[in-house]
């Protein structure tokens, strides 16, 4: 196998778990800044053109980061970061889900209305960029809400795919210049958990 990543949320997402897990895959670097993700060789991987790709022992190739993760969990079982027990997996799909499409995607739509790089993709919206400001942060005092109970981590005090999807988020933020208010001290907690681990460091 062989991963095709580079600089980005979901690229982070598949590195961390790649070192959460103990695999060691070769990597291709891509540069997004440098538009290698837009040429010929890199869309015949994936039309989308985004990282991270991993290219399979039968060449085919897979993306989107959580069906990559998903791949890798069960050649590699150990440690278990999708869940172990019918009731584990469950929560976590559950948290990763809303880790998604609550939060990630929000600080996804502010990045995409507001950097330049990213004129390609979208019509670029500042009025909406601000009102999705204004909704993550709404958003960011749901999940403090959820975490006033002082668990360490997204589910149940254990890590999981769905901090690694928080992960990206954290980096999305630092993407956009947008900090965590001081007041929502139940996520600052989580974030600096997530923050301090050598997975995220190492990527």
């Amino acid at each position: 196998m062989k991963l095709h990543n580079g600089l980005s949320p979901n690229g982070l997402r598949v590195s961390m778990f790649l070192y959460e897990k103990g695999i060691s895959l070769p990597v291709d670097e891509v540069s997004i800044i440098q538009g290698d993700t837009r040429r010929a060789e890199f869309l015949a991987k994936n039309s989308i053109g985004q990282v991270p790709v991993l290219e399979l022992e039968n060449s085919r190739f897979l993306t989107e980061s959580v069906a990559i993760c998903r791949y890798l969990e069960a050649k590699y079982p150990s440690p278990p970061l999708f869940g172990d027990t019918a009731e584990q997996q469950a929560f976590i799909e559950m948290w990763n889900r809303r880790m998604e499409l609550w939060i990630m995607s929000i600080f996804a739509s502010i990045g995409e209305h507001e950097i330049p790089f990213f004129q390609y993709r979208v019509e670029q919206n500042s009025t909406y960029a601000a009102s999705q400001r204004r909704l993550v942060i709404k958003r960011l005092e749901w999940l403090n809400d959820e975490l006033a109970d002082g668990r360490d981590y997204i589910v149940d005090s254990e890590f999981s795919i769905a901090d690694i999807t928080g992960a990206a988020c954290l980096m999305l933020a630092q993407f956009i210049k947008l900090s965590i208010p001081k007041d929502l001290t139940h996520v600052r907690r989580w974030a600096a958990n997530i923050m301090n681990r050598k997975s995220f460091q190492a990527c």
